[in-house]
């Protein structure tokens, strides 16, 4: 596990570095700003449309030997952007090829290196496992946006491409020593007769869908962090127009602020290695935790007191991302994990391609301090009410000892188990 954490952190600054270096890239190249932003859009877009494959191929083949294949296929793509770059031959179409194939790729080898993380440490250490995830992703992004910063000044935009290639190829060099704690997971068991008027084989991405959607804990999960991520987390947008606008702070402040988060995230994720058996509702809880502290941090008076409110904004938040990724990643049967973060990336590319255009469409109408606070009052109202129901639901109804009827014996009253199962 240790190595696995060095070898990600070395991955995440590598990435980092490629990223904010691609978005100068494609600007020097068109010099349009919307042309960046399709860059982004089209490396979003197979996860989107073929994020369902992706985790059935991650549930077909061995975890390691998928990984290995991704991580080098990446590193690949690194190097000959790097290549391209160096001798001037890169165009913006061929960039956004590349950005395809990368996007394409990465289907794959997202749910294929989270779950080979988790396989590293014992059933009761994943929460503590993919606490570590997140804050090595903190530490390497941070790490990353610098080191980018540095590579370009005195090694060209060409160096930060090919420091990326070699951290993919770093990863793919660590992963065959790793030794799993947890046994590779079985095959999807076979049904020996098909189900009348079911199209879904076992193994297929089909029936990965399907298990998603007959599975609540997971459709509430989804619900949940769908509304957290559209209206509660473009922080990037709305924090920045609020620090600019009524603040009056300017851009300096907001990289403080920016710093601040980044200080919370990785403080929230520290307290989330404790975690030992989340839950959707302890998501639920913590989310509209998080969006009340938005909604009071939306009508903040000075820079001070927004300071205030956005650390524990980002530790809750940080707590709950971990505490929703360790539900998602160890609910499903072994079998069926890598279909379900298929599904899950798929939706999230669509909340994530949602979220900003929402939010600006909001600040035109409501200002940033309406948005904030009506993002933060959506989140936890919708989370409440997703409780009460489920609550009344799984409550039986009281009835009137008259209307009741002639008592049960002893015998017919309801089992211990049976009560423990409705609470």
């Amino acid at each position: 596990m240790r190595w696995w954490s060095a070898a990600n952190l070395v991955s995440n600054a590598g990435t980092w570095m490629q990223l904010t270096v691609q978005n100068l890239l494609v600007l020097q190249i068109t010099g349009s700003a919307a042309a960046t932003g399709l860059s982004l859009s089209v490396q979003a877009a197979p996860g989107l449309l073929m994020g369902l494959f992706g985790g059935a191929v991650v549930d077909r083949w061995p975890r390691k030997v998928t990984a290995t294949v991704s991580q080098a296929a990446l590193g690949l793509v690194a190097f000959t952007t790097a290549a391209l770059v160096a001798f001037g031959e890169l165009n913006v179409g061929i960039l956004m090829a590349l950005a395809a194939v990368t996007g394409l790729i990465a289907t794959v080898d997202g749910p294929a290196c989270a779950l080979l993380g988790n396989d590293l440490v014992p059933v009761k250490d994943v929460p503590s496992a993919i606490a570590v995830g997140s804050l090595v992703h903190s530490v390497g992004r941070l790490a990353g946006t610098a080191l980018a910063a540095v590579a370009v000044a005195f090694l060209g935009t060409a160096s930060a491409y090919a420091a990326n290639g070699l951290s993919f190829l770093f990863v793919a060099a660590v992963i065959p020593f790793l030794r799993p704690v947890q046994a590779p997971p079985a095959p999807a068991p076979a049904a020996p007769h098909p189900v009348p008027g079911s199209s879904h084989r076992p193994g297929s991405a089909r029936e990965g869908l399907a298990f998603f959607m007959r599975r609540p804990r997971l459709m509430a999960l989804a619900g949940i962090t769908g509304l957290s991520a559209v209206f509660g987390r473009n922080y990037g947008l709305t924090l920045a127009v609020l620090v600019t606008g009524p603040l009056q702070a300017g851009a300096a402040a907001f990289g403080t602020v920016s710093t601040v988060l980044a200080v919370g995230g990785m403080a929230g994720a520290v307290l989330a290695a404790r975690l030992r058996s989340p839950s959707v509702r302890l998501v639920g809880a913590l989310a509209a935790a998080g969006g009340l502290l938005q909604a009071v941090a939306g009508f903040s008076p000075s820079l001070a007191i927004l300071l205030v409110m956005v650390l524990p904004m980002a530790v809750v938040e940080s707590v709950s991302d971990t505490a929703g990724t360790t539900v998602l990643q160890t609910d499903p049967p072994a079998h069926m994990r890598g279909r379900v973060l298929g599904v899950w990336r798929s939706a999230s590319t669509v909340w994530g391609l949602m979220g900003p255009p929402l939010l600006g469409l909001l600040m035109e109408l409501a200002g940033a301090r309406g948005t904030l606070a009506v993002g933060g009052l959506l989140i936890a109202g919708a989370v409440g009410a997703g409780a009460l129901l489920h609550h009344r639901r799984h409550t039986p109804a009281a009835v009137l000892p008259e209307l009741a009827g002639p008592a049960l014996p002893a015998t017919a009253t309801a089992r211990p188990e049976t009560l423990r199962a409705a609470a």
